[in-house]
């Protein structure tokens, strides 16, 4: 089925990305065609948001790695609880893109399991939005035990990274852009309907991580340590973001955003791009395009826009290295986002917040 729906819907997938041309099936190199494959079977479809790595094979493979080990392998917590957050974070960060599609899903699976979603899921969500401000994630402490946090970790932090990519490279809905607005509720629960049945198989963990070489968990990443699949996962994507990064983020431009990062509070910078002008003007001529668009995806994806991309392209025209740029920028800003998260640390008491019962009889 996943392939079927894949095939069916690739001319509208491959149409949905903008700025950069997403590697088609047939023409894939080796690790690209291994991703899609993993991607067709786990989600059903080769959707939007991971294709749009794939000019750059290594970052492609990174955002897939933490996407599937965080929302899609089977674990400690519930598909519909990380569904929830992947929400809320969206919410947060001003990506409708991923509201839609992750509020489509959680509905579809709430219908399908003919049950209503479980409350205290609402206390699962207003940490994930708190924690994507400094000093806040400690007032919002995480409802659920240790064993269970570092998955709901990994979702926010892969969301973090996602909602800034998907802001730059997609629109602002799955839908096509001439849908009437009466006929979106509608299609969306169809597409949710769609996407249900491979949403409802929990993937096995650790089956993505042969697609990256094995590297050391970085200690702002060390929230992930006590789930094996998972710190995998982000150990591997880190490195791979971190060398895409030093080969198409200048280090002027690198040192600039991780010092923006460092007095960063998680607060939007504001409706205008003065803050951005301000910053970039210790850059040199040449590298100000690159800072501007590095600066703009870590703090404020929703504000790129074509011309933006166009002044960054004049001087670095190929996909490659605009993906890499964004890529390295959307996973700076989201580390540091799991790093506060990690401040809110578990209530042990509410050891089954974010589990269900026929998961704990499986464990």
């Amino acid at each position: 089925m996943g392939a079927v729906l894949a095939r069916a819907t690739l001319p509208g997938t491959l149409a949905q990305v903008r700025h950069v041309a997403p590697v088609r099936p047939n023409a894939a190199p080796d690790l690209v065609r291994r991703v899609y494959a993993q991607v067709e079977r786990d989600f059903g479809m080769l959707a939007p948001p991971v294709i749009l790595h794939s000019p750059a094979p290594p970052v492609l493979a990174a955002c897939w790695l933490a996407l599937r080990e965080s929302l899609l392998a089977r674990g400690a917590v519930a598909r519909q609880v990380k569904e929830a957050v992947a929400t809320a974070v969206s919410r947060g960060n001003s990506c409708p893109y991923c509201v839609d599609v992750h509020r489509a899903t959680l509905d579809a699976l709430v219908r399908r399991g003919g049950a209503a979603a479980d409350p205290r899921t609402s206390r699962i969500e207003e940490w994930a939005r708190a924690a994507a401000r400094r000093g806040e994630a400690a007032s919002h402490a995480l409802p659920v035990p240790p064993d269970q946090a570092a998955e709901l970790i990994a979702v926010a932090v892969t969301f973090q990274y996602l909602n800034r990519m998907v802001n730059v490279f997609l629109g602002d809905s799955p839908l096509p852009p001439g849908v009437p607005v009466r006929a979106r509720k509608g299609l969306m629960r169809l597409f949710g309907l769609l996407i249900a049945p491979a949403a409802s198989r929990a993937a096995t963990p650790g089956d993505s991580l042969s697609l990256l070489p094995d590297a050391p968990l970085p200690p702002d990443l060390s929230w992930a340590r006590d789930v094996p699949h998972v710190a995998g996962a982000f150990a591997r994507a880190a490195a791979a973001v971190e060398v895409a990064g030093r080969r198409s983020v200048p280090e002027p431009v690198r040192d600039l955003v991780t010092d923006v990062l460092d007095g960063w509070n998680g607060e939007p910078p504001g409706l205008g791009r003065a803050w951005v002008a301000g910053a970039v003007s210790v850059l040199p001529d040449r590298h100000r395009p690159a800072g501007r668009l590095a600066l703009l995806t870590a703090l404020a994806s929703y504000q790129v826009d074509e011309g933006v991309v166009d002044e960054f392209r004049r001087a670095e025209p190929d996909d490659r290295t605009l993906v890499e740029l964004t890529a390295w920028a959307a996973m700076s800003a989201a580390r540091r986002a799991g790093a506060w998260a990690h401040e809110a640390r578990p209530h042990v008491g509410d050891r089954d917040t974010a589990t269900t019962s026929s998961e704990r009889t499986a464990r």
